[in-house]
Order: C-alpha cells, then sequence, then structure tokens
C-alpha cells in the first residue's frame, strides 16, 4: 500500500463534503485542517482522478508521495498512525 499526502484548496466550498467523503473511502490521518495523510494501493494519478471530479478550475489539490524520512509534530494518534506505516519518525 502507499502513504500519499492530499492536500487542497477548494475556493468552493460546497464541494468539501465530496472531498471528506472520498478520503473516508481510505485508511487515513488528518495533518490540518485541508491535508490528510491516505493509505491505498491506488497510484497517484489514480487517486487525482478521484477526486478530480469534486474540482473546479480555481481550486488547488496535491496528490504527494509520503515516504520515510519523515518526521513531524502534531497529534499522538497521527504520529503513532504515520510510524506504523512509515516507521519510526527520523
Amino acid at each position: 500500500m502507499a502513504i500519499y499526502i492530499v492536500a487542497y484548496d477548494l475556493n468552493n466550498e460546497v464541494q468539501r463534503p465530496n472531498i471528506i467523503q472520498e478520503i473516508d473511502k481510505t485508511n487515513w490521518a488528518r495533518l490540518s485542517e485541508s491535508s490528510y495523510a491516505i493509505e491505498t494501493s491506488e497510484t497517484v494519478s489514480q487517486v487525482h482522478a478521484r477526486f478530480r471530479k469534486y474540482l473546479d478550475d480555481d481550486d488547488q489539490f496535491y496528490v504527494i508521495t509520503l515516504s520515510r524520512p519523515w518526521t513531524g509534530q502534531g497529534p499522538r494518534n497521527v504520529n503513532q498512525w504515520l510510524a506504523q506505516r512509515l516507521g519510526p519518525a527520523g
């Protein structure tokens, strides 16, 4: 399984619930208000294509591969989620 960061800035907030529903279809950890780490067997292109239908031309949306090394500061459950999938922070 791959781990990706999905980060977005939507200018049409009506679409946000649809983005969250798509994220909920994966195993995920919330990194910030509009960025998530997701675990999926899909490729980067497949993930982007799945979300594309919810995006307007003026929205920003990125899918970025997440791998080791990593480090961060945040909730314990998020750090544990990342460490379980990527290994300990370094």
